[in-house]
């Protein structure tokens, strides 16, 4: 095995000051962000009140007809047991007037993203009606193999939990008391009906974090393939599906022409606190 080791008591307190600093530091009253049923929504809705009381976060709750009936119970619980502030808004008539206006139904995966186009939108109009970030919670396993919509669940102000893998979020979820079933449930996005995370990536988060840890840590492909017990086929796809999806982690490229460029050379004021 690589070790993937969790602190959970101080990864809870990085999360939680990084989100109370940056929203303080944007001069926002607080954040908003969508809480699925899963455990990593649950997990930053959790931080995001204990960092900023519950008054400064609101939960947006976006089902449609593929939302699994699981996800529906286990938000209540999360917003009821934890007293989040949450809106449920069902995004059916919304897609349904996007797909209209292309005038046919797009195939399968052009249908998943403009639902969580859809949400970012409703997302964004909360947050700025009441001057507020849009709070993220796509992990480190999904953002490094680009296991997400661009400008979709990707579109968002602040990542708190987007530097732990998959398997740490669990770690996390445990010593935050968050309900087992939640927890043990397979992960989807409920973008169709029957879709789970682990069926589209063709493996467990287990391996998949195995696999991104030993490349984070540039272990030879030799070990990597005997501590995780996986093929080199395995590690060159997994390899590969983050060399491709680089683009969604990074702002839009631009071709240099002047001295200092945008996100390239011309950096940003770093947000202190």
């Amino acid at each position: 095995m690589i070790p993937i080791t969790t602190n959970p008591e101080e990864a809870t307190t990085v999360i939680k000051d990084f989100i109370k600093t940056y929203v303080t530091q944007a001069g926002a009253n607080g954040v908003v962000l969508g809480l699925s049923g899963g455990v990593d929504s649950a997990v930053v809705a959790i931080l995001a009140t204990q960092a900023l009381s519950k008054k400064n976060v609101l939960c947006l709750f976006m089902p449609d007809e593929a939302t699994p009936n699981d996800d529906r119970q286990h938000q209540h619980i999360i917003a009821t047991k934890y007293h989040i502030p949450t809106i449920t808004i069902d995004i059916t008539p919304l897609v349904t007037t996007y797909v209209e206006t292309l005038g046919e139904k797009p195939p399968k995966m052009t249908y998943a993203n403009i639902k969580a186009r859809a949400r970012m939108i409703l997302l964004f109009a909360h947050a700025n009606k009441m001057n507020r970030l849009v709070c993220g919670t796509s992990n480190k396993s999904e953002m490094l193999v680009g296991y997400y919509t661009k400008y979709g669940d990707g579109g968002v102000d602040i990542q708190p939990i987007g530097d732990l893998y998959k398997t740490q979020i669990y770690d996390i979820a445990r010593y935050l008391n968050i309900p087992t079933p939640i927890i043990t449930k397979p992960p989807t996005a409920g973008l169709w009906v029957g879709q789970t995370d682990e069926g589209e990536l063709k493996m467990k988060y287990e391996t998949l974090d195995q696999i991104l840890m030993g490349l984070e840590c540039k272990l030879p492909t030799e070990t990597i393939m005997r501590e995780a017990h996986v093929t080199k086929a395995q590690i060159n796809r997994i390899r590969l599906m983050r060399a491709r999806s680089q683009h969604k982690r990074r702002s839009p490229l631009i071709p240099k022409l002047g001295i200092r460029t945008p996100g390239l050379d011309w950096r940003s004021p770093v947000q202190e606190g």
